[in-house]
């Protein structure tokens, strides 16, 4: 049945992959971003007649309100965020801001508004470090960087706001990886990826380290999923969703198969100690959902980008959130948002 949906951060990662897929499955989607990278990464659905892109901060907490009290929206996707930890540590405040004080306000809004159905993008690093063999949804939440917090507390917000005619379902993504119109060099596999692709040679960080990761086409199918699935099935719960667990290492031996055998391996030192191994068993039991594409494919879809001119400059800050913020700090400071 076809849905109005706000999409807020819906021109960024996520959701450029995302919005293209739920306008081809018929719903109406308003997508609410501050346009930090731009437009460009809607591009080939802009003038689509189920498309409504309203630029805005979540911080701005009036025309958050006016948004949801005009649209009259069925489900509300949350993906907007300070997305990840360097990101996050960058301006406390402005995270604080946005992933926690902006969500919490877009939640009570929303169900203000009669929103029946809340989606909210958490991560799977709420669990922090952890050592189980597996880390299921039932293990106690230890945050250990501010992006992590914001979003475990993000979560206890919503549960607190659920109710007969509120449904809402957090969502603890892995890793995410794969080509996007808005496309970041600075998760995992795509970094080692880069560095096959136009380095000579691979640079891994440790390499011990287990990493959960997940196809981009894989959770942007399963945010889809959720807005139809059976409420009895959703209401108050927190999927982890994953693909694969593996070394880094590992990931960088995949990524070396995968685009040439002969590429070396430049292990270096790191501080990063996070290593866990995600259990996505209770979304296969409860919904019957499962991921498609192996992390070999994501490898393989960034690899057709870099060779068909979709990455013409492998060095721009715009695929990089870090830099890319540090490039534009009066945008993100509240001088263009």
């Amino acid at each position: 049945m076809s849905k109005h949906v706000l999409v807020t951060g819906g021109a960024g990662y996520l959701g450029a992959i995302l919005v293209p897929k739920l306008l081809a499955r018929g719903h109406r989607v308003t997508v609410y971003d501050c346009l930090l990278f731009g437009e460009a990464p809607l591009r080939a659905v802009r003038s689509a007649p189920g498309l409504t892109v309203i630029r805005g901060d979540i911080r701005d907490h009036d025309h958050v309100d006016r948004v949801l009290a005009e649209g009259h929206f069925d489900s509300v996707i949350h993906l907007a965020a300070i997305s990840n930890d360097p990101s996050s540590e960058l301006d406390p405040e402005l995270t604080h801001g946005v992933n926690l004080l902006g969500t919490e306000h877009l939640m009570r809004s929303a169900k203000d508004a009669g929103v029946a159905r809340f989606l909210y993008a958490s991560s799977a690093s709420v669990y922090g470090i952890k050592e189980t063999a597996d880390v299921t949804e039932e293990l106690e939440l230890e945050p250990i960087t501010l992006y992590a917090r914001y979003k475990a507390e993000g979560e206890q917000i919503l549960w607190g706001l659920l109710d007969e005619d509120f449904c809402g379902v957090a969502v603890r993504a892995a890793t995410v990886c794969g080509w996007s119109p808005r496309l970041r060099l600075d998760l995992t596999i795509n970094i080692l990826t880069s560095h096959a692709l136009t380095r000579g040679a691979i640079r891994v960080f440790g390499g011990s380290q287990m990493r959960p990761n997940i196809h981009i086409e894989d959770l942007t199918d399963f945010y889809a999923f959720l807005l139809d699935a059976p409420r009895e099935a959703i209401q108050g719960q927190a999927f982890n969703i994953s693909a694969e667990n593996a070394s880094v290492m590992a990931l960088a031996e995949m990524i070396r198969a995968e685009i040439d055998p002969a590429l070396p391996i430049d292990v270096e030192p790191t501080d990063d100690i996070r290593s866990y191994h995600l259990s996505a068993g209770k979304v296969r039991e409860r919904l019957g959902f499962a991921p498609k594409r192996s992390l070999r494919q994501a490898v393989a879809d960034l690899r057709a980008a870099f060779a068909d001119g979709r990455v013409p400059e492998v060095g721009d800050p715009i695929y990089r959130n870090v830099a890319w913020m540090k490039q534009h700090p009066d945008f993100w400071r509240g001088g263009d948002a």
